[in-house]
């Protein structure tokens, strides 16, 4: 592919998404969020990346796998704190991230997030393109949990 004369990685080079990373605040309120709210599975021992291993020992990191084999890793930043206090001003360049949940099992996920009091942003929203609703992490970064339109 070139761009203005200068070629770029040729399309499907790039072959998934590895790895997300997010600075948190609180380590211990973001591993119960994703791991315990959201459900993710927190890699342990073996399944930890070798080059990570003394920084998850120290606390200072947390990986966790999504369902579809990407890696969101935690890091701890305790002295972290966004430019303005209420998250709906964003912070980051980042958007938001996105998680993709089966059409019947999205109205329970919404019950989830709001039975851990966590900060809605807004939604649940539907769109010809399936449903959805935006929410905060502890750190205040904009999550959402979307599915298809029903069969």
């Amino acid at each position: 592919m070139a761009v203005d004369g200068v070629t770029g990685l040729a399309v499907g080079t790039l072959r998934r998404a590895h790895h997300f990373a997010l600075n948190v605040k609180d380590m211990a309120a973001s591993r119960q969020f994703y791991g315990r709210v959201l459900g993710l599975h927190e890699l342990q021992g073996p399944e930890i990346p070798e080059t990570l291993t003394a920084l998850v020992a120290a606390g200072k990191v947390a990986n966790f796998r999504t369902p579809d084999g990407w890696i969101l890793d935690l890091f701890a930043e305790p002295d972290l704190v966004p430019p303005h206090a209420d998250p709906s001003q964003q912070f980051t360049r980042a958007n938001h991230l996105a998680f993709d949940i089966a059409p019947g099992q999205f109205d329970a996920a919404v019950a989830i997030l709001k039975q851990h009091q966590v900060p809605i942003d807004h939604g649940p929203v539907s769109r010809p393109t399936g449903r959805g609703i935006y929410f905060y992490d502890p750190d205040g970064f904009l999550l959402e949990i979307r599915c298809d339109p029903m069969p």
